[in-house]
């Protein structure tokens, strides 16, 4: 095997800083010379925009590379599913405010509102801290007939007719198209997500328009499914060592990997791609060649052509990965 694919591949994060970040993340990916009153929102750490920074890669983007090699980093299957195209975002999210509540579309309503080009968004998020109290928004109360909820997108009375959840750290929500939602103050959030960047904003808190944060209700009001009920996949305890599988859709499925010191082998087998982002502790990832370490709340791909590596360490780390 081409050991150019047998290596984990890292990336230059997208910082973005919107009004409702929070400072948890800018030890960790923040220039020093930023202002220190400027909120870190997201960091889009897996993005097909994304500059490589290592390797024989390093200054292309991710999505040059996947031009150009989708075999090898996307795998046969998913690269004709994809058109080449590498299909998701992962995402760092500090929020010390309450996010837009928003909704996104499907493939199909994607391609009808927006046009030729564009894809629908279902995501999901993984907890990865929770003040006491913090809550999110996911779906609509049961109940809640088309006509009354698109009356609630039109005059205002969304909050009403929101279904709201209490969380704690590591729960999972998966967030199909459809789903009206938002996130709460007190949460830091993993989030993994098809290509697109379509949002759909519902309700701002009243904020500003001067904010430039412009409202979508009629695309809202036709995109918004009030029959998804969403609960979300709640973890009791880790395992000391061993895989947690958090949710699975058509578009992705995402699993938590726990080692308290032992090896944990993993084998993308040729057909897809492995997304890592570890949330505690430190991976050593050793495929063939010299090991590779990954701090907390870095994030690296592991191509689909590289075949086994191992896993080793004291770490809790998730990995993304698309059905093939």
């Amino acid at each position: 095997m081409n050991n150019m694919f047998c290596q984990p591949i890292f990336f230059i994060p997208t910082i973005k800083e919107y009004i409702w970040g929070g400072q948890k993340l800018k030890p960790v990916f923040s220039p020093k010379d930023t202002n220190p009153d400027t909120p870190l929102a997201e960091v889009w750490a897996i993005y097909e925009g994304n500059q490589i920074k290592n390797g024989p890669f390093a200054g292309k983007t991710l999505e040059e590379l996947t031009a150009s090699h989708s075999y090898e980093i996307l795998g046969p299957s998913v690269a004709r599913q994809t058109f080449g195209r590498f299909p998701l975002l992962i995402k760092l999210l500090d929020c010390a405010d309450w996010l837009s509540i928003q909704v996104h579309p499907n493939d199909q309503q994607a391609l009808e509102l927006e046009g030729p080009g564009h894809l629908g968004k279902t995501e999901a998020w993984h907890i990865l801290e929770a003040e006491p109290g913090a809550q999110l928004i996911a779906g609509i109360k049961p109940g809640t007939s088309p006509q009354s909820l698109r009356e609630a997108v039109r005059n205002g009375g969304i909050t009403d007719a929101a279904q709201w959840h209490q969380v704690q750290k590591n729960d999972t929500f998966l967030m199909r198209a459809g789903t009206l939602h938002a996130l709460g103050p007190g949460l830091l959030v993993y989030e993994v997500q098809q290509t697109s960047d379509i949002t759909y904003r519902v309700y701002d808190w009243d904020r500003p328009m001067q904010t430039g944060r412009e409202l979508h209700i009629e695309k809202s009001a036709a995109v918004t499914d009030p029959e998804i009920n969403i609960q979300p996949e709640r973890l009791a305890s880790l395992p000391k060592n061993g895989i947690a599988k958090l949710a699975a859709s058509q578009y992705f499925q995402l699993e938590m990997l726990v080692s308290s010191g032992e090896d944990i082998q993993q084998d993308t087998a040729g057909a897809g791609f492995h997304a890592l982002t570890v949330i505690e502790g430190q991976t050593r990832i050793q495929p063939e060649g010299k090991p590779t370490l990954l701090d907390k709340y870095q994030s690296a791909i592991i191509p689909a052509a590289c075949g086994n590596y191992q896993l080793s360490g004291t770490f809790c780390t998730l990995k993304a990965s698309v059905p093939a």
